[in-house]
Formats: C-alpha cells, sequence, structure tokens
C-alpha cells in the first residue's frame, strides 16, 4: 500500500463518516417488518410442517442479523446523529438481540482500539495465541485451548453460552450506566419472551425463536470469526502495531454475494468499518467502491472463508496463523 494512501485515508472516508436520517429509518422499517413478518409466518407455518418454518427461520435469521448491525452501529453513534436516539435504539435492538447495549459498546470499543495488539488481547475479541504461548501451556490448559477453538464448540455452543449467559451478568469493573443497562436489558428480555409464551405457548416460541436465534447466532459468531481470524492476518506487538495497518491488514474484505452483503448489513467491508467506525453501515460499500486503495486489502470468499477453521494458532514468525498439526510437526522437526 502506498504511503501517501497509507497517511491520507482520511481524506476519501470523510464524506461518508456521517448518518442519514432518512436512511437510517427506512433501514428500520426495511429490516424490523420483515422480521416480524416471517416470525409471524414461522409460526403459522408450525401446523403445516416444521421443515417450511425452516425455510421460513433461515431468512429470518437473516433480518435478525440486520437488526444487530443496527445495533452495533448505535454503538458507534454511527446509526443517528442524535447521542441519545442511539442510545435508545441500540438498547431496544440489544433486547431484542440479548446483548446489553453499554455493556457491549465499552467491549467492542476496546476491541476496536485494540485490535491485531499482541500485548492487548482479551476483551471483545475471541481467545488467541501464540505459539510460543501454547506451547508453554501445561497439557489440560492446551486442551482447553484446543476446545474452546474447535469449531463444533465455537459455533455450536458458542451462541448459546455467549448470548444467554454470558451477556446476562455484569462485566467486573462496570459503571453503574452500564450495570442498570444490563438490568434493564435482562428485564426486556423476560418481559418480551413472557409475554409471547403466553400469546402462543413456550413450546411454540422455542420452536420459531429458538430455531431463528441459532442460525443467527452461529452466522453471527463465524461473521466475526472470519473477520479477523485469517491465514495472512495482522497481529504485532504495542511497540510495532500501528492502527491502520491493523484495520486494513488485520481485518478482512469478505467478498460476499451482494444479497448477502445487504443482510449483514455490509459487515464484510470489515477493514473499512475497522478503519473508521463514524461510517454507517449503508455507505460501507460506496467507501470501497470510491476508493481504489482499499480495494487492495486480504479479500476473502465464501469458499476461502472456509479454510480459516484450521487456523487456531498465531505464529510470530511467520507471521501467519497456523494449525495445531503444523506446531506438532514443527515440535517434531525439533525433537529430531
Amino acid at each position: 500500500m502506498e504511503k501517501i494512501q497509507h497517511d491520507n485515508w482520511k481524506q476519501g472516508i470523510a464524506p461518508y463518516e456521517k448518518s442519514v436520517i432518512r436512511r437510517s429509518v427506512w433501514q428500520l422499517v426495511n429490516t424490523f417488518v420483515p422480521f416480524i413478518f416471517l416470525w409471524i409466518l414461522a409460526y403459522y407455518s408450525l401446523t403445516i410442517s416444521y421443515w417450511l418454518t425452516l425455510a421460513l427461520a433461515i431468512p429470518a435469521a437473516g433480518f435478525f442479523i440486520r437488526i444487530f448491525i443496527i445495533f452495533h452501529d448505535c454503538g458507534h453513534h454511527s446509526f443517528f446523529k442524535s447521542k441519545r436516539a442511539n442510545d435508545i435504539v441500540g438498547t431496544i435492538a440489544g433486547i431484542l438481540t440479548y446483548v446489553p447495549y453499554q455493556q457491549w459498546k465499552y467491549t467492542h470499543s476496546v476491541h476496536h482500539a485494540t485490535s491485531s495488539n499482541l500485548n492487548r488481547r482479551g476483551i471483545g475479541d475471541i481467545w488467541t495465541l501464540t505459539v510460543d504461548e501454547y506451547l508453554a501451556l501445561s497439557p489440560i490448559r492446551r486442551l482447553f485451548y484446543r476446545i474452546y477453538r474447535n469449531p463444533f464448540v465455537m459455533f455450536g455452543i458458542g451462541p448459546i453460552y455467549t448470548f444467554l449467559i454470558e451477556y446476562r451478568f455484569n462485566r467486573k469493573g462496570a459503571g453503574r450506566k452500564e450495570r442498570i443497562n444490563t438490568y434493564i436489558t435482562n428485564l426486556g428480555i423476560v418481559g418480551l419472551t413472557a409475554l409471547i409464551c403466553w400469546m402462543i405457548g413456550w413450546q411454540q416460541y422455542l420452536a420459531v425463536h429458538g430455531l431463528i436465534f441459532f442460525i443467527s447466532g452461529v452466522a453471527g459468531i463465524w461473521l466475526f470469526y472470519v473477520q479477523h481470524n485469517f491465514e495472512n492476518t495482522y497481529f504485532e506487538k504495542e511497540e510495532n502495531w500501528d492502527y491502520v495497518s491493523a484495520a486494513l491488514k488485520g481485518s478482512s474484505f469478505y467478498n460476499l454475494p451482494k444479497i448477502l452483503h445487504w443482510m449483514t448489513g455490509n459487515i464484510g467491508f470489515h477493514h473499512i468499518h475497522h478503519l473508521s467506525p463514524k461510517v454507517p453501515n449503508y455507505y460501507l460499500h460506496r467507501v470501497h467502491a470510491d476508493n481504489p486503495f482499499l480495494q487492495e486489502v486480504p479479500s476473502i470468499n465464501l469458499i476461502s472463508s472456509l479454510r480459516s477453521l484450521r487456523y487456531r494458532v498465531w505464529n510470530e514468525q511467520s507471521k501467519k496463523f497456523v494449525g495445531f498439526r503444523d506446531i506438532h510437526r514443527k515440535s517434531k522437526k525439533k525433537a529430531s
């Protein structure tokens, strides 16, 4: 990447670092209305076939992800100009997606400020070890790390634990505003769930919303995982870490089909989002199209992204993610 482009990136992005009320309101409409409609259809489909319910739950899960993206933009105060409007809509969207708005806003801002910094891991990110750190672990700790990074655990148990259990509690050091917001979110979840269960029955609620929640949870964690967990990503120690390099080299451009970009709120343009979280999701694709240097970043697609499942540990020497087998091969060569 040319140095002049690296230094002057703000000038190409600045025109898009502002929300447009008309576009934001329209996104609320074209996200919440289809989600509610599909949810109701899925409920009525239970009397016909659960396969039909599944077919309706898949697009409903897509709109559920869009609700989370709206929540996400509110957390960056990029969805509305008004901080109060962002906080209100963000809290409501957080109740629907089971995430306390103020808590997530804090941990996610830390993620943006420390992404790819080897000295500042552990808040708002996926647990990642270097090869040397992994080899220094006891056998039990190694096993725990391997279990954590196992795809069936990360994408199967991960959504249930993260959204239903972990987010129900305040983090250590949370301030009063953040703690109250977590309590409000929990009360909102309980109240809304109880109301719907009273209206249609808890079995029907679980059959519909449980399915939508799980599909969207798996997809959501996958999106977060793959956007930083690709082979030639970027990790550096504090003294060599650079914000712009972390954004453009440590965050992928997930080149998805247009319909999936729309359904996921353009979060595939993750390098641009990390470069400037102030850009609303509906402008990310335009920033990418209007700035050629942003097209020269690590790019993955649906097929190539599947390779990231084998990348578990960061190799500081080769500057690449490697799998557990690669580590064991290397250890055997050294031993021989």
